[in-house]
């Protein structure tokens, strides 16, 4: 998103010829750019997880309609799709989500099923919203794996989905849900904490910021239509945009690393790694995700 080059050189001159007083540190190796493969694993997770899903349904078998009013059969045959009337996203009955751990809000506080909380990430209700979270995954896990690695994405993937699936539950209780999405708005949040707490290496900071506050937008406008559960999108957002101050700070503009500065440069001349405003950034975030 227009990040600067990550090395400026503080100078010293002296007189008119601008005559060096002090010499300067080499700049430092490129930031390490990571080969994304945890994100296209979830991806296919997911999938595998939505095929299973379907094989459980079994839609050919359901004693409440013919066989014959499955979508795509007998084509995919026990992997066929429940009827337009019963599931409208191309996917299984309720009855099989709930069966194979969708969030239950009874379950979950009365009868102390908490893995539910976890087990409904790996569920979807069908092809359609399959597909729109597995764009997202890919479109924005992807890019943050590359730049901070499986295990910073990893955790803030997992923290999110499961901060999200948290707050549907409190706030759902009368109805089962199921996806990922609280992730992937994790995900989503991070970005825009990313961009706020590394501000000074951006160059273009105002068109970062419009444009990723527009597809947040977006997401958030697509998640406010009936029938979505949108309290999972917010608590997943809320989750990754403080974990993102936590995880993703990067070392403000300028800063060389000592094991770069050869002997004899002034060490007054070197600015500090992280400037004071992201560490009270990432010291309120952890507070306030100890506390919620």
């Amino acid at each position: 998103m227009g990040r600067k080059s990550s090395y400026v050189p503080d100078l010293e001159t002296s007189g008119r010829m601008g005559q060096w007083l002090e010499p300067y540190p080499p700049p430092p190796p490129p930031p390490q750019e990571w080969v994304p493969w945890l994100m296209p694993l979830m991806a296919l997770v997911l999938s595998f997880a939505f095929a299973f899903t379907m094989f459980v349904n079994d839609c050919p078998s359901s004693k409440d309609h013919d066989a014959t009013d499955c979508v795509f059969y007998p084509s995919l045959g026990r992997f066929s799709f429940e009827p337009f009337f019963v599931n409208p996203l191309l996917g299984p009955t309720a009855e099989t989500l709930d069966k194979l751990g969708a969030l239950d809000y009874k379950k979950i506080v009365m009868d102390g099923e908490r893995w539910r909380l976890v087990s409904c990430m790996c569920l979807h209700a069908g092809v359609v919203h399959l597909l729109a979270n597995l764009f997202s995954l890919l479109f924005t896990g992807i890019r943050l794996e590359e730049e901070f690695g499986f295990v910073k994405i990893g955790l803030l993937y997992f923290l999110s989905g499961l901060g999200g699936s948290l707050v549907s539950c409190v706030s759902n209780k009368l109805s089962i849900s199921v996806g990922v999405s609280g992730a992937l708005f994790g995900l989503l949040g991070a970005m825009l904490s990313e961009l706020i707490t590394n501000w000074t290496i951006y160059s273009n900071k105002c068109t970062a910021l419009f444009t990723l506050l527009l597809v947040i937008g977006i997401n958030m406008a697509v998640g406010a239509v009936p029938h979505v559960d949108s309290s999972a999108h917010i608590g997943g957002f809320v989750s990754g945009f403080l974990l993102g101050f936590v995880l993703l700070m990067r070392p403000q503009y300028g800063y060389i690393s000592r094991k770069h500065i050869p002997p004899g440069y002034n060490m007054g001349l070197i600015r500090p790694k992280f400037k004071i405003y992201q560490l009270l950034l990432c010291l309120t975030s952890l507070v306030l995700l100890v506390i919620g």
